[in-house]
Formats: C-alpha cells, structure tokens, sequence
C-alpha cells in the first residue's frame, strides 16, 4: 500500500479550475498575486486602519465583516450591469472534487500528469466567498498535492476542512 492510500478523504462539493503551471507561467503569477490584493480594497483599507487606530472598540466585529462584504455585492452588481467582467486568466481544464484535506484534493476525473506543477482556482464556499488561486503539484492523474496558497486562503482551506469533516462525523453518529 502506497502512501496515496493511506490518505484520509473528506467529501467536498467543490469544482477546480486548473492548468499546466508551464503553460503560462508569468499570466498565472500575476493572477495569484492579484488575488492576495484583492482584499485591499479602499473600504477593507478604510476599516484596517480604523481598526488599527482603535475607532472600531464598540463596533460589532462580525456587523462589520457583513457589511465589508454586502459593499463587495453591491461593487460586483454594479459591475455586471455595467457590462464589466473580471479579468481572469483563461485555464485549460476542470473537474469536480471527489474529496480532500488539508493538504491534498483528488478530482473526480484523471486530468493531471503526475510529477507536474499546476496553477487553479477553487470557487470556496468561505465567508466571504471568493476564488482561490493556488499552486498544486500532480501526485496521480487524479490526486493533488497543494504548494502554495496565501496565507489567508490557506487557514480558510483548513477550516473548510475541518467544518466538513465535522459534519460527516455528525452525520456518521445520526446513522447509528
């Protein structure tokens, strides 16, 4: 038995967008990087110094991170009836998740080449929800290893893991 065996899986409905890093090396840098700026946006940079300033103390944390994420709609809404679209680098295949952890996924489908380094996006169902942009390293035609993720998309991937984890024991327990 081989170390791929020995993994733990947990199910995860997710969907993965992904490419050979070799394809586009320099396009899919730019993209990752974007994606940690991405939160800088002026109303999360207004909050962040309000927050460093010490104007936030009577604030309700989690109001505050709704209505951070209530402008983001609003901004995305504005967007699309304006006809503007995201600019995302185009990427050349796709597959549903048939699982993961916390440092691995595996695809439903065999689309990758092992021993070849990937650039992807995941759409995560975190708060907010947003796109991640990450490397991953083929470890089979279906199984990834990840290799780099910011350090915010990392610790939301884990605690992903960790929600969905849970809730498959809660799920396992009302079967008995």
């Amino acid at each position: 038995m081989d170390a791929l065996d020995e993994l733990r899986w947990i199910s995860a409905p997710l969907f993965a967008e992904f490419s050979p890093e070799r394809e586009n090396r320099e396009q899919f840098r730019l993209e990752f990087d974007h994606f940690a700026e991405s939160d800088d946006d002026p109303l999360s940079e207004w909050l962040k110094l309000a927050r460093a300033r010490g104007e936030t103390k009577e604030s309700d944390p989690v109001l505050l991170a709704m209505m951070i994420d209530l402008h983001a709609k609003i901004d995305e809404l504005a967007r699309l009836i304006k006809g503007e679209k995201k600019r995302l680098v185009e990427l050349t295949r796709s597959s549903a998740l048939d699982g993961l952890n916390y440092s691995h996924f595996r695809l439903k489908e065999p689309k990758l080449k092992a021993g070849e380094r990937y650039y992807g996006r995941i759409a995560m169902p975190v708060f907010p929800m947003r796109d991640f942009g990450l490397y991953f390293v083929a470890l089979s035609d279906k199984i990834a290893e990840l290799s780099l993720l910011h350090e915010r998309d990392q610790r939301a991937w884990d605690g992903y893991a960790a929600s969905r984890e849970r809730a498959a024991i809660r799920q396992m327990k009302e079967r008995q």
